[in-house]
């Protein structure tokens, strides 16, 4: 049996047909076409699973469910993108346009929690029963596995991990609240935060590397800065992993899993990242002499997340 993923983003929708094991064995995208009508959208959604389908010499038998990740908040139960701020969609009945094309379960979920699905069945976090997987972008999303299962909270909403105040009256979040962990660590936080540094700092290396065009500034910036030795870039790296600790120290001592697993861009820095994070996350976490301390490792999976994740939603 095989099963459908479909990863919606703001630019492309990526598609997938995933087998029992997490392989994807066809995968495909087309651009989103973000202004459209949500309609449109969904057509070229149906038309990418139908042209994968083909080409894979699969039939609707042979496929046990379509699963979409979004941004926002989907409501699980019918089958709604109750909304999607990159798309414009406001409850988008994406099940019943999906079913006019396929006689096949549709199932959907925020795409931060697909992430985690997709790392705790084939990636970093496979074979943990607990798991916190945090996604560093534009903002920072988070998925949480318990005992094997996605965790979302009563109303659906849980797992929202960006949005732990680490710093009473801070930076202002997107969400409407000051000092939220997204608005120290995510990566437009630390391009922020790069930028900022390099305009204190005109004789920093930063601007060399952007050939003196500070909007060129991207979330590897500060590091590649800091890997040349130069002042100014180790400071804001240390800083951002300072601030990115907070508040992974806050996620280990509420849920205690066996593995953090880090996505994202920046987490492509591997143990130039992960190795100051642990040492920065001893004698912060509520770990008693004893007690094993949860891995912190990086993520496996890729672009590759958002397909596997969807397409296992129906098992999470």
């Amino acid at each position: 049996m095989y099963y459908i993923g479909i990863d919606l983003g703001g630019t492309n929708i990526a598609a997938g047909i995933v087998d029992e094991n997490g392989s994807i064995v066809r995968k495909g995208s087309v651009p989103t076409g973000r202004t459209r009508a949500s309609e449109a959208i969904v057509e070229d959604m149906c038309a990418l699973v139908k042209q994968l389908m083909e080409e894979a010499g699969l039939k609707e038998d042979q496929i046990h469910s379509i699963g979409i990740g979004s941004p926002g908040a989907p409501d699980r139960k019918n089958g709604i993108i109750i909304y999607n701020n990159n798309l414009g969609f406001r409850n988008v009945p994406i099940r019943d346009l999906f079913q006019k094309h396929f006689n096949l379960p549709v199932y959907l979920e925020n795409d931060a929690n697909c992430a985690a699905i997709a790392e705790s069945v084939a990636g970093a976090a496979k074979g943990d029963p607990y798991a916190v997987v945090i996604t560093i972008g534009t903002g920072i999303g988070g998925g949480v596995i318990i005992d094997n299962k996605l965790y979302i909270g009563f109303n659906g909403a849980g797992g929202e991990l960006g949005h732990v105040v680490i710093q009473m009256n801070g930076e202002a979040c997107t969400c409407g609240r000051k000092g939220c962990w997204e608005a120290y660590s995510s990566a437009t936080a630390l391009i922020r935060q790069t930028i900022r540094a390099a305009e204190e700092n005109p004789q920093s290396a930063i601007h060399k590397l952007v050939n003196g065009d500070l909007s060129k500034i991207n979330a590897k910036t500060a590091f590649d800065a800091a890997r040349l030795g130069d002042e100014t870039g180790k400071k804001v790296v240390d800083q951002y992993i300072e601030m990115l600790a907070e508040g992974l120290a806050n996620m280990i001592n509420i849920f205690q899993p066996n593995v953090v697993v880090l996505g994202g861009g920046v987490s492509k820095e591997g143990e130039y990242l992960l190795a100051p994070l642990r040492e920065k996350l001893k004698g912060r976490t509520y770990c008693a002499e004893g007690l094993e301390n949860p891995r912190l490792v990086a993520a496996q999976m890729g672009n590759d997340a958002g397909i596997v994740g969807a397409a296992f939603i129906s098992r999470a």
